[in-house]
């Protein structure tokens, strides 16, 4: 199962470093990455994970991203592949 994870907020330094980690740690996979800063350092983040291995539920790994969303200051959003997908159809 594929993931959608968005993380947005105020740039600064270990956002990535930080949910890249809490990924590994829950044995996610970072299929793909995109990352910006906008203007006045706002950061934006789109990733793909592979959730096929995690070692914890969805629901244990989504309070984990919210919480560390909390430590960092973003706002960190997952969404099921599919779900992402059917939101976006035209």
């Amino acid at each position: 199962m594929n993931a959608v994870l968005s993380v947005i907020g105020k740039d600064k330094v270990g956002i990535i470093a930080n949910v890249s980690n809490l990924l590994l740690e829950k044995n996610a996979n970072i299929l793909d990455i995109n990352q910006t800063i906008m203007k006045d350092n706002f950061f934006t983040m789109v990733m793909l994970v592979d959730l096929s291995n995690i070692n914890i539920s969805l629901k244990k790994l989504n309070e984990d991203l919210m919480e560390k969303g909390k430590i960092l200051k973003v706002s960190i959003k997952m969404q099921h592949e599919d779900v992402f997908n059917s939101m976006h159809l035209v």
